[in-house]
């Protein structure tokens, strides 16, 4: 399949993704600050960098992008019919990576949880209601469900 733009064009819109502070994170942020929680952001000591850490409740928070990170079952997530090899590639390292600093983390005993970028825009007060149980420690480890569509 060939790309509705040209090269340029495509690399200027890939240059323009960012990896930290992206809408999804800003909105599970500011949900959970909303409920009172204060955390950190990006820590650099820990594996991955976590987009939210908890310290008092030794809990760090990922915000994946349904399509970066290959949510299976996402109607946000459909491997580009362009260079598909490629993106398989990069989607499934970024896959185990995550799975990677994940079990880093757990080892180090922190408690995990991913956030779908679906979950955040379907329903971000259910999304952050379901969070803040976690963070108080009702569960060790959390995921927002597949929301298909």
């Amino acid at each position: 399949m060939v790309d509705v733009v040209d090269r340029a064009t495509r690399s200027r819109m890939m240059k323009g993704i960012r990896g930290k502070n992206t809408q999804p994170e800003i909105l599970v942020r500011k949900a959970l600050f909303a409920r009172g929680l204060r955390f950190r952001l990006h820590d650099r000591s820990l594996p991955g960098r976590p987009d939210i850490v908890i310290k008092k409740h030794n809990a760090v928070v990922f915000v994946n992008g349904c399509f970066w990170h290959g949510h299976q079952g996402c109607r946000y997530f459909k491997l580009p019919g362009t260079n598909p090899d490629f993106w398989r590639d990069k989607i499934e390292g970024n896959r185990k990576r995550d799975l990677k600093k994940a079990g880093a983390l757990t080892a180090l005993g922190w408690r995990v949880a991913v956030v779908w970028e679906c979950a955040v825009r379907e329903d971000l007060d259910g999304c952050a209601q379901q969070l803040q149980k976690f963070i108080a420690g009702e569960a060790s480890d959390f995921e927002t469900a597949p929301v298909s569509g």
